[in-house]
């Protein structure tokens, strides 16, 4: 089992010096880089310190100037924000900056909150429809001239300039519903997944889409396999509650951008209370502590033990969730020297 890393710039308050958000981004892409992670993945998202990402191909351009090795990803470009000529080109000079280090990950976008101020119109639960349409165009951009006439966009025949050094770019897509896995599979990408915080039988229902998916498509190409959670791994068992404080923290500001049950001013995401969201085991304190990979070294370890026996191909270490800077890049330090060797001679 291989690890990638997902790390955003975060502010939950004005008093927080951006270029020390900043500082610290890097550096934990370049501890993933030398510690021998796979990827590490920059999000899109506009107008929220939670997640300060714009655009990730400027973000992942940062990267590959201070990296040499980890491969860089976009999770993801939100389909409806862009124009196919646009994203195929921007795609391609990344994949030329650094040295054909790119994974494209793209996707239909998560908060409404946003399409009302990106792509005013547009239904957040209809967002798949324009990455279905904008995949195959962007990949015909990148073999050569191509004209295009479908719902969304119409553009007579242009090209991407520049061209991707990679033959195959890795194309990404999120997938929790049946109907995206399968969509995957067809279409040769690779698949990404995300069980929040509920317990792993999620995940497990994740891979077994992913398996009826292969089995419904005989011929086609076995994707990569990644899921993702929360990570916090610390020295102490009584350091617990500070990554598990910091997890319920972010749930409260994700819960609120997903459905808009509170404000964000000035960027700020607001907290909810979640204990109103009833019916929700996993926002549960202990479900949290159980299901998140928060623990010691050897506790993160057993917890990642299943995930390589269900034959995940590559576990994503999430570390953006309000955790401070100093407990993020210790527990980061702690997985690369004590979690990691544990898994360094599997599948």
């Amino acid at each position: 089992m291989k690890f990638q890393l997902v790390v955003n710039m975060e502010r939950f308050s004005p008093g927080t010096d951006i270029r020390d958000v900043e500082r610290h981004t890097l550096e934990m892409v370049q501890m993933a880089d030398e510690g021998g992670f796979t990827i590490a993945w920059a999000a899109e998202h506009h107008a929220l310190e939670l997640t300060i990402a714009p655009n990730p191909f400027t973000i992942l351009t940062w990267w590959a100037a201070h990296t040499s090795r980890i491969r860089l990803g976009t999770a993801v470009v939100v389909a409806p924000y862009w124009h196919p000529i646009r994203l195929a080109g921007e795609a391609a000079l990344l994949d030329l900056y650094s040295n054909g280090r790119l994974e494209l990950g793209i996707g239909s976008g998560a908060y409404q909150r946003e399409f009302d101020r990106m792509a005013s119109g547009v239904k957040q639960n209809e967002g798949y429809l324009y990455m279905q349409e904008m995949l195959p165009a962007v990949r015909a951009l990148w073999r050569g001239d191509y004209a295009h006439e479908g719902k969304y966009w119409r553009f007579p025949s242009s090209t991407s300039a520049p061209k991707p050094l990679q033959k195959a770019v890795p194309i990404w897509i999120a997938a929790r519903a049946p109907v995206t896995y399968d969509y995957a599979v067809k279409n040769g990408c690779n698949v990404t997944s995300w069980a929040l915080s509920r317990p792993f039988s999620e995940v497990e229902t994740y891979k077994e889409r992913l398996e009826i998916a292969l089995r419904e498509n005989p011929g086609a190409s076995r994707p990569i396999f990644a899921t993702m959670r929360y990570v916090g791994v610390y020295d102490r068992k009584d350091q617990a509650d500070i990554p598990v404080e910091a997890a319920m923290r972010q749930t409260g500001r994700f819960e609120n951008l997903f459905k808009n049950l509170g404000g964000v001013p000035d960027g700020f995401a607001e907290e909810i209370d979640i204990g109103i969201l009833n019916g929700r085991a996993e926002f549960d304190r202990e479900a949290m502590r159980q299901n998140l990979m928060i623990g010691t070294p050897d506790e993160v370890i057993a917890k990642l033990k299943p995930y390589e026996t269900l034959g995940i191909d590559e576990f994503t270490y999430c570390a953006s969730y309000g955790l401070g800077m100093k407990e993020q890049q210790r527990s980061l330090e702690l997985f690369i020297k004590e979690v990691m060797p544990a898994f360094a001679n599997s599948r």
